[in-house]
């Protein structure tokens, strides 16, 4: 199916500002542009109690904000936001975090891990994995319970949601109850039939994610650690319950779906939408595109299910 009409809408007023495409913008200049995403989607709904935190790592302190949307939140999902390991903060992503937190009432912890070119891989993936420890081993003082911990993030955050599932399997811990992968990057390659599918070169297209990764990991061979494609990882199995969702429109998509098939077949429980006439990052456009509503009722539905099985 075709963009739905307010997705088209919304492209064809971005197309009409004459913005600088992101794959010809500094990293400084793309950071910029997509603070601007702050002015434009809505605001998010209340939440019980918002606490803005400093994770000690190696040489710095990660920005997080918390959010508790009630006195007892079902688990506490460690969510890293999207962005092309360059971009993105907590800002960007309060609203979509507020949403999740209130709409499948659990605690969400949002990560801003440092970023690509100055912080290249696997500097990420370290704060990422540090970041849960911390998380993890710090609940029952933030949270006044061990909660049931879950990993989760979108486009680039989801890549470093899996990331920290590899990790943890191989080190024995902590105990992962489930992963939420949104429009996740599991794979470097550039060739898929999403990816050169004349209408899926929106505002995330091939130009922009070679851009991304040419930052993030420029020597092309480096790219292939699962811990950076793990769509190249050989065993997947014993691997935490995944919700996954994919769009329709995005360059993304087939991989996405690839490593959710994957898991599949490797014994683990997916629960996998496709969300027609969808472009990449629409989950986040509140109040700008409608289809982000069937997104988050989706993502929280299956939150919910998820946690109370746990």
């Amino acid at each position: 199916m075709s963009l739905d009409a307010e997705t088209r809408t919304f492209l064809d007023r971005v197309a009409a500002s004459n913005t600088k495409p992101r794959h010809l913008m500094t990293p400084e200049e793309a950071r910029a542009a997509f603070s601007g995403l702050r002015s434009i989607v809505a605001l998010g709904p209340y939440v019980r109690t918002v606490r803005d935190l400093k994770i000690p790592v190696e040489g710095a302190a990660l920005p997080c904000r918390l959010f508790v949307p009630s006195a007892t939140p079902r688990a506490l999902l460690v969510y890293f936001h999207g962005g092309g390991w360059v971009v993105g903060s907590v800002e960007e992503f309060d609203a979509l975090c507020r949403e999740i937190a209130v709409g499948a009432d659990v605690a969400v912890a949002l990560v801003e891990y440092r970023k690509a070119p100055e912080h290249r891989f696997p500097g990420p993936v370290n704060d990422a994995c540090t970041a849960v420890a911390w998380l993890h081993a710090s609940r029952a003082t933030l949270l006044g319970s061990e909660l049931t911990l879950v990993v989760g993030g979108d486009s680039a955050g989801a890549n470093l949601a899996i990331a920290v599932t590899l990790q943890t399997r191989r080190l024995g811990g902590p105990a992962l109850a489930g992963q939420l992968l949104i429009y996740p990057v599991t794979d470097c390659r550039f060739d898929r039939p999403s990816y050169v599918d004349r209408d899926n070169q929106l505002l995330t297209n091939r130009d922009t994610m070679q851009w991304y990764w040419s930052h993030y990991l420029p020597d092309p061979s480096e790219r292939l650690s699962s811990l950076a494609s793990p769509c190249r990882e050989a065993d997947l199995s014993g691997l935490p319950e995944a919700i996954v969702l994919t769009a329709e429109h995005d360059v993304l998509r087939d991989e996405g779906e690839e490593y959710a098939q994957r898991l599949k077949a490797a014994g683990v429980v997916v629960h996998h939408w496709r969300a027609p006439q969808q472009m990449h990052g629409f989950l986040m456009m509140l109040g700008l595109l409608p289809g982000s509503r069937d997104g988050l009722q989706f993502v929280c539905g299956q939150l919910r299910q998820l946690t109370a099985a746990a």
